[in-house]
């Protein structure tokens, strides 16, 4: 490609934006005008981004779990980071679903609605502790990969990766071949990525054309706590933490994070989003080997957006709904299944689970998780932009504070780089920064 025809190309984070704002109008016209054709159609190019996007995920999470745990071998004190690295998602979960407690008792989400119990429905599916516990054991090998039940994938490829470091030279064969084809799938979904701006047109052109701007002033409320929350969150306490712990320009983090965030906030899906927020985490200075535990480990457990804020203003909507009274005891309650039943929610799109989770713990009725159905894609564009927001901050967190960080190279982060986070050149030109492990 020659040098005149580069400095034209557009960014990878400029095309996103143009989709969304092309979304939006198509989205509007769609509504304003009737046009049942472009309705539908912005419904199937959606459907089509994320259909390709979770046709990687299953063998996507299995690689990802099973590489990563056996790349910790090769990192110095591997217990401590990952126990460190547990410890931070927890505490950034409690401190998220703090927040979203503060923020729903202050406005009181479900006055004024106009919604009444009547207007709930029960989901198809719901989450209970027995459901949590009984189902990360899966029956078969195969059905979870058939039915993408990531917990039950996470689980046999956190079997399978500590089965091959017990057994050591023996299982070499096994882990090359895994890092082979993790690298296909990731070039692959990279792929399906770059078709995100597309994708963004029909996701966000759909949710306009079908749900409108009355659905949104008819939650106007909870949408907007969930937004703020999210966005303490994002542009509050994130940055506070990487100045005060990680002695780290919140802004530099940012601009490295930028498109994996962005990504995230269109596809609603941290798994799908994985390969490129451990692209930005290593290039953030996080050394690879732990970057490559840290955030598949990530994708599937920290979800401050979807298991802290979410369900937390959730409850009390429903709450207040149905006219039932929340004690102290309740909110504590709500705290602690954000902290151990975020690994419900397990990276896919939409909350249901962990919601449903939350209210089964509270007995709260499960009629509520029909009020909020209707409004879910517009709000999982938020939270998961938050969830994955997390799942790069608490590496460089932990790497900060174990002296790994690479301080260069984080000062040096541009996202607005990233065109193909797969590129070999870049890739060797990285690896020459000797890494601290």
């Amino acid at each position: 490609m020659s040098s005149y025809t580069k400095s034209f190309k557009v960014p990878f984070w400029a095309q996103i934006i143009a989709g969304l704002v092309l979304g939006v109008l198509l989205g509007w016209l769609a509504r304003d005008q009737d046009l049942s054709w472009l309705t539908t159609t912005l419904e199937k190019v959606g459907d089509t981004f994320i259909g390709l996007l979770k046709l990687a995920v299953a063998p996507l999470v299995f690689f990802a779990i099973l590489v990563s745990i056996t790349n910790l071998r090769k990192v110095n004190n591997a217990a401590r980071l990952a126990s460190r690295t547990l410890l931070w998602f927890m505490v950034t979960s409690l401190i998220a679903v703090s927040i979203g407690l503060v923020i729903g008792l202050v406005t009181n989400p479900g006055a004024g609605t106009g919604l009444t119990p009547k207007d709930g429905a029960k989901p198809d599916e719901t989450g209970s502790w027995i459901d949590f516990l009984t189902g990360i054991v899966p029956t078969d090998v195969i059905t979870p990969f058939t039915e993408l039940n990531v917990l039950q994938i996470v689980f046999m490829a956190a079997v399978a990766g500590i089965a091959a470091l017990q057994l050591g030279e023996k299982a070499q064969p096994i882990l090359n071949l895994s890092e082979s084809v993790l690298e296909l799938l990731q070039k692959a979904l990279w792929w399906v990525i770059r078709l995100a701006p597309i994708g963004t047109v029909g996701l966000i052109g759909h949710a306009i054309a079908t749900y409108g701007w009355d659905l949104i002033g008819k939650y106007a409320t909870f949408t907007v706590d969930i937004y703020v929350g999210c966005a303490i969150v994002l542009f509050g306490v994130y940055p506070a933490l990487l100045a005060t712990v990680a002695k780290a320009n919140p802004i530099q983090f940012f601009k490295g994070a930028w498109p994996a965030i962005q990504l995230a906030f269109v596809s609603r899906s941290s798994v799908g989003t994985m390969p490129l927020t451990q692209k930005v985490t290593e290039r953030l200075g996080v050394p690879k080997e732990y970057a490559s535990f840290a955030v598949p480990f990530g994708a599937t457990t920290k979800m401050d957006g979807c298991a802290a804020i979410y369900p937390a203003i959730a409850a009390i909507f429903v709450a207040q709904i149905f006219d039932i009274q929340l004690g102290v005891g309740d909110y504590l309650l709500i705290a602690f299944v954000s902290v151990v039943g975020s690994a419900a929610t397990a990276g896919l799109t939409g909350a249901t689970v962990m919601l449903t989770l939350t209210l089964s713990t509270l007995g709260l009725p499960m009629e509520g998780v029909g009020l909020l159905l209707a409004i879910d894609p517009i709000l999982d564009m938020i939270r998961t932009a938050t969830n994955v927001a997390g799942q790069a901050l608490i590496p460089v967190l932990v790497a900060a504070r174990e002296n790994l960080l690479d301080r260069e190279a984080y000062a040096t982060a541009d996202g607005s780089s990233l065109d193909d986070p797969w590129d070999e050149k870049r890739d060797a030109e990285r690896e020459q920064v000797p890494a601290a492990v």
